[in-house]
């Protein structure tokens, strides 16, 4: 099969030439790496990249294959998909497809054979920027007029896109109720609660307080999600309105829209969050967790309120805003991913500490 040649070109005009592979086709989105060697398949399927165009630092990707059972939402959600080299060897007994098959099924346009360490390098350097990867139009004057005039990211709301439209029950038995919040919530982060002993209702990001209380739950979770937490104010004021009633634990854009709720500020990072190994400190106990996380977007640690809010971690690689908590009601969050998949499990002791506030 002839290889069909593909274009990732960068909104300050830097063009990577390469191979298609998956879907054929052209899509836009703010172009970030990922640094996990490895849970490629729960990285496409992860709703939070949603208007990202996902760049895999790990120089080989889809040697074991995709299957079923390792899927972190419905479907995938992510712009485009970029390699160093798409293996098309698959070695694995749980093998079900192999990753240009499974991309081209879901419409997802790959590319490969492109420096990707350079790409990384210009990434850290210049900043996350937005991009286009096409196998269509293969002009480089073009798809840079074409990159920079795409959307990104801040100020929309890509939540609407990824999360739910309807309310559903992930799990109908256990101690305590949860209702979570989706904003784009990870299959992990509720099969994580299930194995807590929680009964599971996950309502559509748009839901109100109003709604949210008739459940009864004994906590809320607010999830993961796609792009600019000020693109979803909606999200924010449901949040207000909870404050003080009930426990509440935000998880990576929740944890941003823990802190406009309560009146905290967000700004972007230059170059975002990917991966699964960021070294993050929890500074009560001094420990060291190494993290899975994704986002672009982080808390300001001084705008959040003066007396009432409290550090909980913070990030080793550049003093960002990890995790705090409220003083006076039972409200905490963090930055990174203590469901992982994929990543490490050191932080998954924050599900306990969720289930004790809800005792």
């Amino acid at each position: 099969m002839k290889a069909r040649i593909a274009k990732l070109v960068l909104e300050d005009g830097t063009v990577y030439p390469g191979r298609g592979f998956g879907a054929p086709g052209e899509r836009f989105g703010e172009v970030v790496f990922n640094t996990s060697m490895m849970g490629y398949q729960e990285i496409l399927t992860d709703p939070s990249y949603k208007g990202q165009i996902v760049t895999m630092t790990y120089p080989l990707i889809g040697n074991y294959g995709v299957n079923r059972e390792d899927v972190e939402s419905r479907k995938l959600f992510l712009e485009g998909f970029v390699v160093k080299e798409s293996s098309r060897i698959v070695s694995n007994f749980r093998a079900e497809q192999d990753l240009p098959g499974y991309l081209a099924e879901n419409g997802i346009v790959g590319i490969e054979g492109i420096d990707t360490r350079a790409l990384t390098r210009h990434i850290r350097l210049a900043g996350a920027m937005k991009g286009v990867v096409s196998t269509e139009d293969l002009d480089d004057s073009s798809l840079t007029r074409k990159a920079k005039a795409s959307p990104g990211l801040v100020g929309l709301d890509l939540v609407k896109d990824v999360a739910s439209p309807e309310p559903y029950s992930w799990s109908e038995e256990g101690r305590y109720r949860v209702a979570v919040l989706d904003c784009g919530v990870k299959y992990n982060i509720l099969r994580c609660l299930k194995e807590h002993n929680c009964r599971v209702f996950v309502l559509p990001a748009r839901s109100t307080a109003e709604e949210i209380l008739e459940k009864k739950p004994d906590g809320v979770l607010l999830s993961n999600g796609p792009g600019d937490p000020e693109g979803v104010p909606y999200v924010a004021e449901t949040v207000k309105k909870l404050l003080g009633r009930l426990p509440i634990f935000g998880i990576c854009l929740g944890q941003q829209i823990l802190g406009l709720a309560l009146g905290g500020k967000t700004y972007k990072l230059k170059f975002g969050h990917h991966g699964g190994n960021h070294p993050v400190k929890d500074v009560k106990s001094g420990r060291i967790l190494i993290t899975a996380q994704n986002h672009g977007f982080c808390v300001d640690i001084d705008s959040l309120p003066a007396g009432k809010a409290e550090i909980t971690h913070l990030n080793l690689n550049d003093q960002s805003l990890e995790g705090f908590r409220h003083k006076e009601i039972p409200a905490f969050s963090v930055q990174f991913h203590p469901e992982a998949s994929p990543g490490p499990h050191d932080a998954r002791y924050l599900f306990g500490e969720f289930i004790k506030m809800m005792s």
